[in-house]
């Protein structure tokens, strides 16, 4: 009975240890999406004229700041939470278990919150960027 209860915890902490990894690649992806966006904020492709253009792209790379800072802080939560995991292995007490998963669940969380968060914005960035972009041929002046 003791080596099947051993045996789900492994299965349980595999599963959290699977989280962790999908967490991390998609912060990795995150890295790249934020490089190009903030490469194309600061480009010359939009159209010059239009209307509180500067305002605009201002506001977009402080909220971009604001959300590499927010993927910093959760990257390094999970870090943490990974070096515990290791640890949970070799606890036996179930408390000890029950605030793994708590901590697992709000790091869920705030992860999926940053995430969210990010794409939200993205979405808001093309959408607006999509409509003011020069739209010249190649070799046009």
């Amino acid at each position: 009975m003791e080596n099947q209860t051993e045996n789900n915890k492994l299965d349980t902490l595999q599963k959290l240890h699977l989280d962790t990894q999908k967490w991390k690649s998609s912060f990795f992806l995150m890295d790249d999406e934020l490089l190009f966006i903030e490469q194309l904020l600061h480009s010359y492709v939009f159209e010059p004229n239009t209307a509180n253009l500067f305002e605009r792209l201002q506001d977009y790379l402080e909220r971009l700041k604001q959300i590499k800072n927010d993927k910093t802080a959760v990257q390094k939560l999970i870090v943490k939470h990974e070096s515990n995991l290791g640890g949970s292995i070799e606890c036996k007490n179930n408390k000890s278990d029950d605030n793994f998963h708590m901590e697992h669940e709000q790091l869920k969380a705030n992860v999926a919150n940053c995430l969210q968060k990010f794409q939200i914005l993205k979405s808001e960035i093309f959408n607006y960027a999509g409509g003011i972009l020069k739209k010249r041929r190649p070799g046009e002046n």
